[in-house]
C-alpha cells in the first residue's frame, strides 16, 4: 500500500516531501512494515505516533524504527509478538501530511491530569491562574531582563505549548515563542490595581508563552536605582508552584549571564513525562485507590462562617520562625512533618465542623507534588506534575493526637506511590469497585461541589473539552515546598547590585470551595493563606485564625496522652459550615451569658496572704497556653490570667485591685507592653509595684514555671 505515489518533480512542488510506503505481507495483516522516503524527524514521528494514541487510546503496539541511523528509507515494524491490528493508515496520514504549522510545531497527548484541569478552567473561567509576586530591589536593566525570560521561554519547551482546539485537544510544542514580559514605569499604576488587572485578564492555556511576567517600577536603563515588583502568572495546566519557582531560578542564572543561559532544550521535558506515564502500570494504582479512595461515609464540611458583608475571599495569618521552628521539632519527635500536623488538625477542624457526636470519618484534598517518581531528573522537570488527591481520616475524640498524627502520616505514605494518577481516575476506579451500592456510586460520580464564580459576557464559559473531573468536594490543603530558594545566587545578584525577595503566591481560585495554602517566608515563618470562591455570605477568617492557634499549641502538648477531645475543648465555637455532612449554624451563648472577667483566677493560692503571680495574656497566643503554665507552677502563690483586648493589647484600667499581695506580672514576647502598663498604674495609685518577667514564646513551660517560682520568693521578701 502506498500513501503518497512518488512522482517526477514539477514545478512549485516540494521535491523532499515524505512519501510513505506500507507493506502489509504478503498475506493480510502478515508481519506488516512502513517504509518511509524523505526526511524523516524524530520529533516528527514521535508527534505522529503521540497522536495515534490519542485516537486510538486501546492501541498498545508502538512502532519502532529497524535502524534509526540508516539513511532513507526508514522502516517501522511492529515489536516482535504484538497484535497487528495497529491503525497504519493513521499514521501514513500524520507522516505525510502534516498538520498546518507541523514544522514549528510538535504536539504530544496532554495528561489526564491536564485535560482535567483543562475542562475545569473551561467550564469556570478564572480558575486555575496562579500568580507569584516578589520585590526586586536595586538596578533593574529592562532589556537584560526581557532577554533572560526569553532565553528560559527558548530552553523550556512547557514554556512555548499551548492546547490545541477540539473535544481532545492535543499539547502543542511550538518551536519559536516571544517571551511575554510587560514593564510599566513607577507611576503608570497602582500594584493593587496592577494586581486586580491581571486576574481579570486571566490566562489562557490555548497560547503561548506559558507565563506572563509584568514588572512594576525599576529602571529602563542602567542609570537608575529604583526598587521593582515582579508578578508573574502562570496556568496549573500547564506549570504547577514547584515549576513556577525552578523557572525563577533559571531566570536568575541567565540574568547572571548577561540573558542567556547555556546550553539547549532541558531535558527531561514535558514529553519525557508524558511517555513515562505512559509506561505505567495502572493495574496496582486502581486496586489501591479502589479501596483508599473515601466512601460515601466520609463527609467533608467547608468550614466557612457567616460574613457580615462582602468577603474577599482571601485572608492569612503568620506564625513567627520560633514558633514555626519549635512546630517542626516537636512534630520530628512524633514521627510526623509539619504539613502532617496541619492535615491532622484540618482533620479535627472540619469533624468540629459537621457537628458529628463520636468517631466519624472525614475527607478532604491534598496537594502531592508528584515529583517522587521514578522518573530521572522529576526534581527540575517544570511540569503540571502536582495534583490534588482524596484524603479521609477517622477522627475519634476518644483517641490520642498522637494516634491521628500516626494515622495521617500512614496514609499519605501509602498514597506516595501512587501521586502520579489524578483525581478523575480515582474517581472510576473508586465507582467502579462500589458498584455494589448505589449510594456510593451516586457520591462517587457527583461534581465538585465548589459554585462557580459569576462570569460577565465577554468571558462566558467555553465549551469543556471533557467532562470536568469531580474533584474531592470540600477543601485542598496545600503545603508548598519546591526548590530551595535563590540563597545560592544571593552574593552573585548583590555584587551586581540587585537583592530579591521570595515569590509569594497571591492564591489561584481551585476547583474546591476552600482552599489552604501554607509555605515559609523569607524569614522562617509559617504563614496560612485560606481562599474561597468570592461569596458575599462567607468568610475563612474563624477557621483560619483556629489552625493557627491549634499549631501554635500543639509543640506544648503531651501528644502521648493528650486526646482529640481535649483539642476540640481548645477550639472555639464551632463555626458554620456547608456542604456534605455539614452542621447548622454555630450554637450562640445562652442569653444572658456574662462575658469572662478581666482577671481569670488559674490556680488557688496554698493559703491566705501567699501572694499572686499574674500572667499578661498576649494576643495571639491560646488560652490553654497559660492554663499549661499554671498547672506548672509549684510555689505557693496564687496564678491569675489578665485578660487584654485583641484590638490594643491594652488590660483594664485597675483590674487587679481586690488579689492577694500581687509580686509579679508574668507575660510572653508581646504582651510586655501590657505588663509594664499595668505596673504603672499600680506604682501610680500608690501600691508597690510588682515584679515584671518576660520571656520567649517558645520558652518551655516548666523552666519558665521555675524561673517565676524563684522571682515570687524573691519578690515576697522586703524590698
Amino acid at each position: 500500500m502506498t500513501a503518497n505515489h512518488a512522482s517526477p518533480p514539477q514545478p512549485g512542488r516540494d521535491t523532499t516531501a515524505t512519501t510513505v510506503v506500507l507493506d502489509l505481507g504478503p498475506a493480510p495483516h502478515d508481519d506488516p512494515a512502513l517504509e518511509v522516503h524523505g526526511p524523516l524527524e524524530g520529533d516528527q514521528l514521535e508527534a505522529a505516533l503521540d497522536q495515534v494514541a490519542v485516537h486510538h487510546p486501546d492501541t498498545l503496539a508502538r512502532p519502532h524504527l529497524v535502524d534509526p541511523h540508516a539513511p532513507a528509507p526508514h522502516t517501522l515494524r511492529l515489536p516482535a509478538g504484538t497484535a497487528t491490528a495497529f491503525p497504519w493508515g493513521l499514521l501514513a496520514d500524520l507522516l505525510t501530511h502534516p498538520a498546518p504549522g507541523a514544522r514549528t510545531a510538535r504536539s504530544v497527548p496532554p495528561t489526564t491530569l491536564q485535560r482535567e484541569l483543562l475542562a475545569d478552567a473551561d467550564a469556570h473561567p478564572g480558575r486555575h491562574v496562579e500568580r507569584l509576586t516578589w520585590a526586586w530591589h536595586g538596578r533593574l536593566d529592562v532589556d537584560r531582563f526581557r532577554a533572560s525570560w526569553q532565553s528560559v521561554v527558548d530552553r523550556e519547551s512547557v514554556l512555548r505549548a499551548a492546547f490545541g482546539d477540539g473535544p481532545d485537544p492535543l499539547l502543542l510544542l511550538h518551536d519559536d515563542v516571544n517571551a511575554e514580559v510587560l514593564w510599566l514605569p513607577e507611576g503608570t499604576v497602582g500594584w493593587p490595581d496592577l494586581v486586580e488587572h491581571d486576574l481579570r485578564r486571566g490566562l489562557d492555556p490555548r497560547l503561548p508563552p506559558g507565563l506572563r511576567v509584568t514588572v512594576l517600577g525599576g529602571s529602563a536603563g542602567r542609570g537608575r536605582d529604583t526598587p521593582s515588583r515582579v508578578l508573574l502568572t502562570y496556568h496549573h495546566a500547564l506549570l504547577d508552584d514547584w515549576s513556577a519557582r525552578l523557572l525563577v531560578r533559571a531566570f536568575y542564572r541567565a540574568y547572571l549571564a548577561d540573558g542567556r543561559l547555556p546550553g539547549g532544550e532541558r531535558r527531561p521535558d514535558i514529553r519525557d513525562y508524558v511517555r513515562w506515564l505512559r509506561r505505567q502500570d495502572t493495574a496496582p494504582a486502581r486496586d489501591y485507590w479502589s479501596h483508599a479512595a473515601p466512601g460515601a461515609d466520609a463527609v467533608s464540611p467547608v468550614p466557612l462562617t457567616a460574613a457580615p458583608g462582602p468577603a474577599t475571599g482571601r485572608t492569612e495569618v503568620r506564625l513567627d520562625a520560633a514558633l514555626a521552628e519549635r512546630l517542626t521539632a516537636w512534630a520530628a519527635h512524633w514521627g510526623s512533618t509539619e504539613s502532617g500536623v496541619l492535615q491532622a488538625l484540618w482533620a479535627v477542624l472540619l469533624y468540629r465542623a459537621s457537628g458529628a457526636e463520636g468517631p466519624a470519618r472525614v475527607r478532604f484534598g491534598v496537594a502531592v507534588s508528584g515529583r517522587g517518581i521514578t522518573l530521572e531528573g522529576a526534581e527540575r522537570l517544570p511540569a503540571p506534575l502536582r495534583a490534588p488527591l482524596p484524603l479521609s481520616v477517622e477522627v475519634d475524640p476518644r483517641s490520642t493526637v498522637a494516634t491521628l498524627l500516626a494515622e495521617v502520616r500512614d496514609r499519605v505514605l501509602d498514597m506516595a506511590s501512587y501521586e502520579w494518577v489524578s483525581p478523575g481516575q480515582i474517581r472510576d476506579w473508586s465507582a467502579s469497585s462500589a458498584s455494589a451500592s448505589p449510594a456510593s456510586l451516586a457520591s462517587a460520580s457527583s461534581p465538585a461541589s465548589a459554585p462557580a464564580a459569576t462570569v460577565s459576557p465577554a468571558s462566558a464559559p467555553r465549551e469543556a473539552a471533557s467532562p470536568a473531573p469531580a474533584y474531592p468536594d470540600g477543601s485542598l490543603l496545600v503545603f508548598e515546598g519546591g526548590p530551595r530558594p535563590v540563597d545560592d545566587l544571593s552574593a552573585a545578584l548583590a555584587a551586581q547590585g540587585v537583592r530579591v525577595g521570595r515569590p509569594e503566591p497571591l492564591g489561584a481560585r481551585t476547583a474546591f470551595p476552600v482552599t489552604l495554602v501554607t509555605r515559609h517566608d523569607d524569614d522562617g515563618g509559617l504563614v496560612l493563606t485560606a481562599t474561597h470562591d468570592p461569596s458575599p455570605y462567607a468568610d475563612a477568617t474563624e477557621v483560619l485564625n483556629d489552625s493557627a492557634s491549634l499549631l501554635t499549641e500543639m509543640p506544648y502538648l503531651a501528644a502521648d496522652s493528650t486526646t482529640v477531645a481535649e483539642l476540640l475543648r481548645m477550639l472555639s465555637t464551632p463555626p458554620a459550615a456547608s456542604g456534605p455532612g455539614a452542621a447548622g449554624p454555630p450554637r450562640a451563648p445562652a442569653p444572658g451569658t456574662p462575658p469572662e472577667p478581666p482577671v481569670v483566677p488559674l490556680r488557688p493560692a496554698a493559703g491566705p496572704g501567699a501572694g499572686t503571680v499574674c500572667l499578661v495574656q498576649t494576643h495571639g497566643l491560646p488560652r490553654t497556653r497559660y492554663d499549661q503554665l499554671a498547672e506548672a507552677y509549684r510555689g505557693p502563690e496564687s496564678v491569675v490570667l489578665l485578660r487584654t483586648t485583641a484590638d490594643d493589647g491594652q488590660t483594664a484600667p485597675d483590674p487587679l485591685s481586690d488579689t492577694d499581695p500581687l509580686l509579679v506580672l508574668a507575660a510572653y514576647s508581646g504582651g510586655g507592653t501590657a505588663a509594664c502598663e499595668t505596673a504603672r498604674r499600680i506604682a501610680t495609685a500608690g501600691g508597690r509595684p510588682p515584679l515584671v518577667v518576660l520571656t520567649g514564646a517558645t520558652t518551655d513551660d516548666t523552666a519558665f514555671a521555675r524561673m517565676l517560682e524563684s522571682v515570687a520568693a524573691r519578690a515576697g521578701r522586703p524590698r
